[in-house]
């Protein structure tokens, strides 16, 4: 395993981070989704991201008591705050001081920890100033429940004023977590400058597109029985637009490429990403043990210019690329 500075702090995280998102506490059996992280743990991942929203706060509680008998000075702990939890109440949403000063806690009892490594605004909330919402953020860095602040899915705007906000309130805002893959690079034209300006790194979600860039997918073909993309509860609408036949045949053409590197094409689209210095660590999910221990193995893979220029020319006719589609909802869900 190989580790990355995140943002401009003096905190490393492991290249791969083990995320739970659509698994733990919903999709898998909690016997596997804790064999999983144990998975995680042996492929040398010390890095684990959830949310308080994940299968409505069960997925921070199963992570929590599978990461138990570790030594807690050895791991780093993301979770985040924004969608609706709990009953879903008119105050169960977004980034105002109540949501965030009662998330943080729930989030540690669930996750049986004294702080978070990293607390993360997993949305940008239009109906919450951001003055309100940092200071908050400032409060619970002082009183040492968080480490460090991030964000996610936060557009380059977005970064700055909260970026500004930050270093007047003495904290450090150190990461975004937005989607990027081969076939969603929405952030390369305005999020990744601004934010190495800033010290930002990216944290990067569904580096293997919901599992489309694994080729399991295949143009004309109907899709696999207890796949995601057959799953409503757990990711079909997600994966939908990466689906035509146009992006799965191109996603085939990969196989060449992978295969003179050695890799599989998880593997490939989880390097890929890496490859990418504003980039400090790519989220992979696993519904069994297997996947995590495969794609771990992406860490430390350096692809040359020429696999690079080849899987170029190979995505790029159908990549999603408009900077604009990086979005927060206008209005809170609840």
């Amino acid at each position: 395993m190989q580790f990355r500075y995140l943002g401009n702090s003096g905190l490393k995280i492991s290249e791969i981070i083990y995320g739970n998102w659509l698994t733990h506490g919903s999709q898998v059996e909690n016997e596997v989704a804790t064999a999983s992280v144990r998975a995680a743990l042996e492929a040398g991942i010390t890095t684990f991201d959830t949310a308080d929203a994940y299968a409505n706060t069960a997925a921070e509680k199963v992570l929590g008591d599978a990461l138990k008998d570790q030594r807690r000075a050895s791991l780093e702990i993301f979770t985040k705050v924004y969608w609706p939890t709990g009953p879903r109440g008119h105050n169960d949403t977004g980034l105002s001081r109540k949501h965030i000063m009662e998330s943080i806690d729930g989030s540690l009892s669930r996750l049986g920890t004294d702080y978070v490594d990293l607390y993360q605004a997993h949305r940008y909330d239009h109906e919450t100033p951001l003055e309100e919402t940092m200071q908050a953020f400032a409060d619970v860095v002082r009183a040492g429940k968080a480490l460090y602040i991030g964000v996610s899915e936060w557009n380059a705007e977005q970064l700055r004023a909260g970026h500004a906000l930050s270093k007047e309130l003495g904290f450090q805002l150190i990461s975004n977590q937005p989607q990027y893959s081969m076939l969603w690079r929405v952030i390369e034209s305005e999020v990744v400058p601004t934010s190495k300006e800033l010290g930002i790194s990216q944290i990067v979600w569904s580096p293997v597109a919901q599992g489309v860039l694994t080729g399991k997918y295949k143009p004309g073909a109907e899709l696999p029985a207890g796949s995601r993309a057959t799953d409503e509860k757990g990711g079909a609408g997600a994966i939908k637009d990466f689906l035509s036949d146009e992006v799965l045949g191109a996603v085939q053409k990969l196989q060449p490429i992978a295969d003179e590197a050695g890799l599989t094409l998880a593997q490939l689209a989880v390097a890929w990403v890496l490859q990418n210095p504003n980039v400090a660590g790519a989220i992979v999910g696993a519904s069994r043990p297997e996947q995590v221990a495969s794609n771990a193995q992406a860490a430390g893979v350096k692809l040359d210019a020429e696999a690079l220029a080849r899987i170029d020319e190979v995505i790029s006719p159908v990549a999603k690329t408009d900077a604009s589609l990086t979005k927060s909802p206008a209005t809170r869900v609840a």
